[in-house]
């Protein structure tokens, strides 16, 4: 019963899971400056709500510090984000890792990858603050992460409660994280929902809203 219940609440949210991810796809044609705020977005993420992380990645931008202020410009944006500190830090490290010539080229990296389980393994171990949830949740907003799972506590509250896997690891290591995104992968080849929407579906679930 609860499974036909998932089922018709992806019939009545569909429409709207399949434009925000349409949406999601259009990042990847705007500037890198635009593809760098989602990946300052996920990097705030972790243990922080993501609205709060939206909303002070924007105030970054609109105060022309994201792009080019140090990590003291960056830090007061933060502080209704947890450990601002680091994340203020990892911020900086990021694009300094991605500029060239004075410019952030993020696409000429993400263009080098046709394999995006490959380009997550690359931003894992090359971007300090980005684990496994935070790569795939980058390439999910930026329409790269079809394939890839975004392992937050709303995903593994809601794979548990549906069977999909029988309890939520107390240790989140890559091999888990795998074993747990292949499971989740079979749960929605099962049920007939795609997988990049059933993500979406879950997380619409827990905060009532489909954000990012």
């Amino acid at each position: 019963m609860e499974v036909e219940n998932l089922k018709r609440k992806y019939e009545e949210r569909k429409d709207e899971i399949k434009k925000r991810l349409q949406e999601f796809k259009s990042v990847l044609n705007e500037s890198d400056e635009r593809i760098f705020a989602e990946l300052a977005f996920c990097l705030c993420t972790p243990q922080s709500k993501a609205t709060t992380c939206w909303k002070a990645v924007a105030s970054l931008v609109n105060n022309n510090f994201l792009y080019s202020g140090s990590e003291s410009d960056i830090r007061p944006f933060l502080n209704s984000v947890r450990f601002g500190d680091n994340k203020s830090k990892w911020i900086v490290e990021a694009r300094e890792k991605f500029t060239s010539d004075n410019k952030i080229q993020i696409k000429n990296l993400l263009n080098n990858f046709s394999d995006e389980v490959k380009l997550r393994e690359w931003l894992v171990e090359n971007i300090k603050g980005l684990g496994m949830k935070e790569s795939s949740h980058f390439l999910r907003n930026i329409g790269l992460g079809d394939n890839l799972a975004i392992l937050d506590r709303h995903i593994l509250k809601n794979l548990v409660e549906y069977g999909a896997i029988k309890e939520i690891p107390k240790n989140l290591n890559k091999k888990n994280y795998l074993e747990i995104e292949k499971k989740m992968k079979e749960f929605a080849n099962e049920i007939g929902i795609p997988f990049d929407e059933l993500d979406l579906l879950f997380w619409s679930e827990e905060t009532g809203i489909i954000f990012k």
